[in-house]
């Protein structure tokens, strides 16, 4: 029965896993790829140690305003992860009367001298051809190039993907006792007992990382349902999958005149407040109500493997509102804080981020070597039919 469960799921669901886990491995490393597809707008030229001088983040931000769509807001900034790569900022068009409303560009300054390397239309409203391949593959890998329901089919496969990973160690749990010849490869063996072994110790080996990366990329495309299924057990405090500021935080209402405070200000409240760490992104207010939200990352006095800690400011007053640490909480905060950190890898460093990149490769090899296994199969049940109405006759 296991066998049978095993092989219809892995038929059903494994092309597209195929297809997700290949992309989702390759996205491990999608910061440096941008920098190596485009170095000319990603990638900078640091002075030496003694001439290095950053300029303000206003500085940088009135250069990529002076570049930027018409029509386009500002929507986030992600600095630089080193010295060698420029600011990042994603504006989107907001203006109905504007035939590309709804897109997404990125717009990147060098740190050093203010001045605006470059323009890349990343997003695409509602359309998934003409855009940069790092952007085309993140649209593969989460939504199947479909969508909102792209994005609800990729999270119902992926649970159907979990049982088929349980169902398959099922299949291979040795009944005999003999785990040293179901880890490992046949010596001198024949292509068909090779694919065998290929499609077991593979399927064993990233079954570890395969698992927690399933789930996590379930609650990346299903974060209601997810926490629905984490409150029965754990209260829940984080908003969902891709924000830890609850909705309910605003600003205060300014006094009569009073102007929000500049990006450099809030840079610098939040600096002052939690100087460990280092910034890796901020949200810019979305209308007059909402308020600023700055990440850190690498906050080791939090944790070595989900070191994240985001603020929410006042984009008037300047008051730090909400300081929310990953990792920390209810059990529940806790089990869903530590979802993107495994999704990526980035929970274990390199190690961590090279095994989600492994088990993504995984994906394909076990259809693969799956399906010829069913084939190799079902070519010996009919020959043994054959063989069998041959001898009654």
């Amino acid at each position: 029965m296991w066998l049978d469960v095993h092989l219809y799921l892995g038929l059903i669901v494994g092309a597209i896993l195929a297809v997700v886990g290949l992309t989702g491995g390759i996205l491990v490393f999608y910061q440096e790829m941008q920098e190596v597809l485009n170095p000319e707008l990603a990638v900078v030229s640091a002075p030496p140690e003694n001439q290095k001088r950053l300029h303000s983040l206003d500085d940088i931000i009135a250069a990529a305003e002076t570049a930027k769509p018409q029509g386009s807001v500002f929507f986030k900034v992600y600095y630089p992860r080193n010295p060698d790569v420029a600011y990042k900022f994603l504006y989107f068009v907001r203006d109905a009367k504007q035939a590309n409303n709804g897109d997404g560009y990125y717009i990147f300054v060098d740190p050093y001298t203010a001045q605006v390397k470059g323009i890349q239309l990343w997003h695409p409203k509602d359309r998934y051809w003409g855009r940069p391949l790092v952007s085309f593959i993140m649209q593969l890998h989460w939504c199947l190039l479909l969508g909102k329901t792209g994005g609800i089919i990729n999270g119902i496969l992926a649970a159907l993907s979990i049982i088929s990973v349980l169902t398959g160690l099922i299949v291979w749990w040795p009944l005999t006792g003999k785990f040293k010849q179901a880890l490992t490869f046949k010596r001198h063996a024949g292509a068909v007992r090779f694919n065998f072994d290929l499609h077991k110790t593979v399927g064993f080996y990233s079954t570890i990382v395969l698992l927690p990366v399933l789930f996590s990329g379930i609650y990346m495309v299903l974060p209601d349902r997810v926490n629905a299924l984490v409150k029965l057990f754990s209260p829940v405090d984080r908003p969902n999958a891709y924000s830890t500021i609850p909705l309910k935080i605003h600003s205060r209402p300014p006094q009569a005149g009073q102007p929000a405070i500049s990006v450099s200000e809030v840079e610098a409240i939040v600096q002052k407040r939690s100087p460990a760490g280092k910034l890796w992104m901020l949200n810019a207010p979305k209308d007059r109500q909402d308020v600023y939200t700055v990440m850190k990352n690498d906050v080791t006095e939090i944790s070595r493997f989900t070191g994240y800690r985001d603020f929410a400011v006042d984009q008037y007053s300047g008051d730090i509102l909400k300081v929310y640490d990953r990792g920390t909480g209810s059990i529940g905060d806790v089990l869903l804080d530590w979802q993107w950190p495994l999704h990526s890898g980035h929970a274990f460093g390199w190690t961590g981020r090279i095994l989600v990149f492994l088990s993504g490769l995984a994906c394909p090899v076990l259809y693969v070597t799956g399906v010829i296994r069913w084939l190799q199969k079902r070519r010996a049940n009919h020959l043994r039919t054959k063989r069998s109405v041959r001898e009654t006759l």
